[in-house]
């Protein structure tokens, strides 16, 4: 599968439904207690594009995305309103919010990652396509300049940089990201009389492996 570095219209990404889906494997043992698991290491998200559709036009903007796709072939950007940025959604990214290492005098490549929860544990998710221009970067608290100090790849997630940051600084970053999907669908069912009275079709979004 090939994937497209082209973010799906995010006028109609808002006002869709969805979030984070978990794999639980669970086991009910004959004494009453559960025995559980996870073949997940990661969560996976999935959406419903169907309802950010206000109009027409935007019916139109989805079949046309949907074709250059070629329905479930190629992956896609998408913006998750809901979880887009390394810090709150209403604040604006700044270069200590998220850890991504601990430089070593050698590594000069460090991949951005997203925490939540605190403690022992806490979740650490890849971020594998953060929106281009927006990373922000500090070592030991000082503020780094892109392109500079460091490149930041949009396509991978992976922060580089210029010199390997010294033994023991901490490297810490801030960013924007879109979330790798996929149609979960190769069929679109859209009728202009029901959409018009209001029903909206269902458009399936998953996210994929990148």
């Amino acid at each position: 599968m090939a994937f497209h570095e082209v973010r799906f219209p995010v006028a109609l990404s808002y006002g869709s439904a969805g979030g984070p889906e978990r794999r639980t494997e669970i086991v009910a043992l004959a004494n009453g207690f559960e025995e559980r698991n996870t073949p997940w290491a990661h969560s996976r998200r999935r959406y419903d594009a169907g309802g950010g559709l206000r109009s027409l036009d935007d019916v139109a903007r989805l079949v046309a995305f949907f074709e250059a796709r070629r329905g479930q072939l190629h992956g896609f950007r998408w913006k998750d309103w809901a979880d887009h940025k390394s810090c709150g959604c209403g604040a604006v990214p700044g270069a200590g919010d998220q850890a991504i290492g601990t430089g070593d005098g050698t590594e000069r490549r460090f991949r951005l990652v997203k925490r939540y929860g605190d403690g022992a544990s806490d979740y650490l998710r890849p971020v594998t396509k953060p929106v281009a221009g927006s990373v922000r970067v500090a070592v030991a608290g000082v503020p780094q300049a892109e392109g500079a100090d460091f490149t930041a790849d949009p396509a991978t997630g992976f922060v580089t940089f210029v010199r390997a940051p010294v033994a023991g600084a901490a490297i810490t970053a801030g960013f924007e990201f879109d979330v790798p999907v996929r149609f979960d669908t190769d069929r679109l069912s859209v009728s202009v009389a029901t959409f018009m009275a209001g029903e909206i079709p269902d458009v399936p979004v998953v996210e994929v492996r990148v």
